[in-house]
C-alpha cells in the first residue's frame, strides 16, 4: 500500500499492473518521435520552398514560438495537478497533431508564427504532463528508469523518422514536403490513441492522477513551488547544462562543415553515433539517480565530459582530414556520454527534490527551464564556439564543467540537510519553511 497524491491509500501492485502505463507512454512517444524525425528532416525546406519564408524569418518565428513553449510547460503542470496528467497528455498530443497539420495551410509569416506557437505550446504541455504522470504513478528508481526507456525509444524513433523523410527529400517538390507535413500531423495525433481510456483500463490510475493539495487552498505555512529556492536552483543549473543540445543541432554540423577539414559526411556519422549511444546507454546511465547525491555526481561527470568534448571539437580544427575525423568521433562519444548522464541526473533531481503533493507544479518548473534551454541553445553555441572558435569552445566547456560541479554541490548539501531532518510531519514543515 502506498499513499496516493490525494492522501488516499491505494494498492500499487506489482510491475504487471504498471506495464499498461509504460506501454501507453511508449506508444505515444514512438508516434510523436517518428513524426518529429520526419519534421526535422523536411521542415526547413518546407518553410522556405513551399511557404516562401526566408531562413531568417523561420529562425525568428521559431524563437518566438519557443517562448510559448516555455510558458506552456509551467501551465501544463498546473493543469496536470488539476485535471490529471494522463488527460493533459491526451489533449496536448491531439492539439500538437492539429497544430502540425495546420502548417500545411500556412501561407504567410503571421500564420506561420501563430501555428508555430501552437506547436511549441502543445509540446510544452505534453512534456510536463508526461513527467507529472511518471512522478505520480511510479516511485523511486522506477521513475528515472521508465523515463530513460522512453528517451531511448525517442532517439531510435527520431532516427527512423528522419530516414522515412528521405522519400520527400529525394522527390524535392513542394507537394512532397506538404504531404510529409500532413503525415507528420496525422502521426502525432495518432500518438494519443494509446492514452485513450487508460484510466479505465488501469486500476488506481484515476486515483493516482487525482488532484492533490496543489488544487486546494494552500495551508498557511506552505510556499509555492516558485519560492522553493532549492528546486529553482537545481532547475537553473540543469537547464544551463541542457544548452548542450545546441551542440548536436547546430554546433557540430556547422563546425565540421565550416571549420574542419573532415569530410562533410562525418556530420551524419556523428549524429548516428549519438543516436545509437543514447539508445544503448541511457537506461544504464539512470541507475541510482533516484538518490539526490548520486544524481548530482552524475550531472558533474556529465559536465566534465562536455568539457572534454568541447576541447576535442576545438582541436579538430587544427588537424588533417583523417585526424580531424578521429578527434571528432572521440569528442562526439564524450558528448553523447555526457548527454545520457546529464539527462539522467537532471531527471533524478527533478523527481526527488519535488513535493509529491504538487508534482505537476514542480515538474512544470523543471520543464519550463528545459524548454528555455532548448530555445536558447542554438544562439548560445553560435555566440560562443561558432563565432569565436577555440576560445568560444573553451568558454562553453568551462561553463558546462562549472555547472556540473555546482549541481553536485547543491545536491550534496540538500542530501545532507534532508538526512539531518526528523521524519514525519516535522520534516515536511521544515521543508516548506526553507
Amino acid at each position: 500500500m502506498n499513499e496516493s497524491p490525494a492522501g488516499r491509500r491505494v494498492p500499487i501492485g506489482v510491475r504487471d499492473r504498471r506495464d499498461p502505463v509504460a506501454r501507453a507512454l511508449a506508444g505515444a512517444v514512438l508516434a510523436l518521435s517518428l513524426s518529429r524525425g520526419m519534421f526535422f528532416a523536411v521542415s526547413a525546406l518546407y518553410f522556405t520552398r513551399s511557404v516562401g519564408l526566408t531562413p531568417a524569418t523561420v529562425g525568428v518565428g521559431l524563437t518566438i514560438a519557443g517562448a510559448a513553449g516555455v510558458v506552456a510547460s509551467y501551465v501544463g503542470g498546473r493543469l496536470s495537478d488539476r485535471f490529471g496528467a494522463d488527460r493533459v497528455q491526451l489533449w496536448a498530443l491531439a492539439a500538437n497533431g492539429a497544430s502540425l497539420l495546420a502548417y500545411a495551410a500556412a501561407r504567410d509569416v503571421i500564420a506561420f508564427v501563430l501555428i508555430a506557437a501552437g506547436v511549441s505550446g502543445s509540446r510544452g504541455l505534453y512534456s510536463t504532463a508526461q513527467m507529472t504522470m511518471l512522478a505520480r504513478w511510479y516511485t523511486g528508481p522506477e521513475r528515472v528508469t521508465v523515463r530513460a526507456q522512453l528517451r531511448a525509444i525517442m532517439n531510435v524513433a527520431i532516427g527512423l523518422g528522419t530516414t522515412l523523410a528521405a522519400v520527400a527529400l529525394v522527390a524535392d517538390t513542394a507537394t512532397a514536403y506538404r504531404l510529409t507535413i500532413v503525415l507528420v500531423g496525422a502521426l502525432t495525433a495518432l500518438g494519443a490513441l494509446p492514452l485513450l481510456g487508460l484510466r479505465h483500463r488501469v486500476r488506481d490510475l484515476a486515483v493516482r492522477m487525482a488532484p492533490g493539495p496543489a488544487s486546494e487552498p494552500a495551508p498557511p505555512r506552505r510556499r509555492s513551488a516558485l519560492r522553493d529556492r532549492t528546486y529553482l536552483g537545481a532547475t537553473a543549473l540543469t537547464s544551463l547544462l541542457a544548452l548542450q543540445f545546441g551542440l548536436t543541432s547546430v554546433g557540430i554540423p556547422l563546425w565540421v562543415a565550416d571549420h574542419t577539414r573532415a569530410p562533410t559526411i562525418v556530420v551524419s556519422v556523428l549524429l548516428i553515433l549519438n543516436t545509437v549511444y543514447v539508445a544503448l546507454f541511457q537506461v544504464r546511465a539512470s541507475h541510482g539517480t533516484d538518490d539526490i547525491a548520486v544524481a548530482g555526481r552524475v550531472v558533474r561527470r556529465g559536465g566534465l565530459l562536455l568539457l572534454i568534448a568541447c576541447l576535442a571539437f576545438a582541436v579538430a580544427a587544427y588537424a588533417g582530414p583523417t585526424a580531424a575525423t578521429a578527434i571528432l568521433v572521440a569528442g562526439s562519444l564524450a558528448a553523447a556520454a555526457a548527454e545520457t548522464l546529464g539527462e539522467a541526473g537532471s531527471w533524478g533531481l527533478a523527481f526527488e527534490l519535488a513535493d509529491p503533493d504538487r508534482a505537476g507544479e514542480y515538474q512544470g518548473i523543471s520543464q519550463m527551464g528545459y524548454a528555455a534551454a532548448q530555445m536558447l541553445a542554438p544562439a548560445a553555441v553560435t555566440l560562443t564556439a561558432l563565432d569565436h572558435g577555440t576560445p568560444g569552445w573553451l568558454a562553453l566547456g568551462a561553463l558546462f564543467a562549472l555547472t556540473g560541479a555546482a549541481t553536485a554541490a547543491l545536491a550534496r548539501h540538500t542530501a545532507i540537510l534532508r538526512r539531518s531532518l526528523p521524519t514525519g510531519p516535522a520534516q515536511a514543515l521544515a521543508r516548506d519553511l526553507r
